[in-house]
């Protein structure tokens, strides 16, 4: 089995169990770590080598039901690895919204935009305040980022509210393991996570919050319902890696 990891538009094929050795790489608030067989890309995404890839832009990609000349919203695009997957799906007729309320992380989904040869609309916005119209996105996702917003339901409700009617919400999040691997979960998360943070970027306190706020981040059936309280019809879940990762869509009627 083999992982394709792109860090900074670079990539690397990477066989199942092997390390990938990296220089730290930083863009003012992005961080490339590698830690282990366990890459932490810029935005909290990570990707396990020794586990089934989890790959948000391809997934995205291929489990939205998407057109040429479809609008896209990728909320909380950070590094623009969804956006660029959905830039060459839509085709030149389509548009893809590349936001993110932090500017350095932007800056970077930007510039690898351009370097990549699309020219994207690009916005620095809060995802619970967009600045967008009603009714004016044919999907609108947000991949690892839903878990650090303050107010899931209104950030939800205004994703709900600029899609136009039957229109896709698409959000990829970490979510709750599978039961019997919850204990090694747990202690790979609490414990050696941070000791690698540590060792290796000599910044324990970052990793120990990714693991936190993933805990505190609602599980699958509570996401669920919260997407529907928002008003968002045949809302349904797909699960990753034994749970790590959620996969969950809903439309608006």
């Amino acid at each position: 089995m083999y992982a394709i990891v792109d860090i900074a538009g670079q990539q690397f094929k990477v066989k199942a169990g092997q390390k990938l050795k990296v220089h730290r790489m930083e863009a003012e608030e992005g961080k490339h770590v590698e830690l282990g067989n366990v890459l932490l890309v810029s935005n909290g995404n990570s990707i396990s080598v020794g586990t089934p890839t989890v790959d948000g832009a391809r997934i995205a990609a291929k489990v939205l039901s998407h057109g040429k000349g479809d609008k896209v919203l990728d909320v909380a695009g950070g590094t623009a690895d969804l956006s660029l997957a959905f830039a060459k799906k839509v085709g030149p007729t389509g548009q893809v919204w590349l936001t993110d309320i932090n500017h350095a992380m932007l800056s970077v989904g930007r510039d690898r935009v351009v370097d990549k040869g699309f020219l994207l609309p690009v916005a620095q916005c809060d995802a619970e305040k967009l600045p967008f119209p009603d009714n004016h996105f044919d999907v609108v996702t947000v991949a690892f980022g839903l878990r650090n917003m303050t107010h899931k339901d209104q950030a939800i409700a205004e994703m709900r509210r600029v899609l136009k009617p039957g229109g896709r919400l698409l959000v990829l999040e970490f979510s709750k393991v599978w039961k019997p691997l919850a204990p090694a979960y747990d202690f790979y998360s609490f414990k050696l996570l941070p000791m690698m943070g540590e060792k290796v970027a000599k910044d324990a306190e970052s990793y120990r919050y990714l693991a936190e706020s993933i805990r505190m981040h609602p599980d699958q059936e509570s996401l669920k319902d919260l997407m529907e309280q928002a008003g968002l019809a045949r809302v349904e879940y797909f699960n990753m890696s034994a749970g790590v990762v959620a996969l969950h869509r809903g439309y608006k009627l």
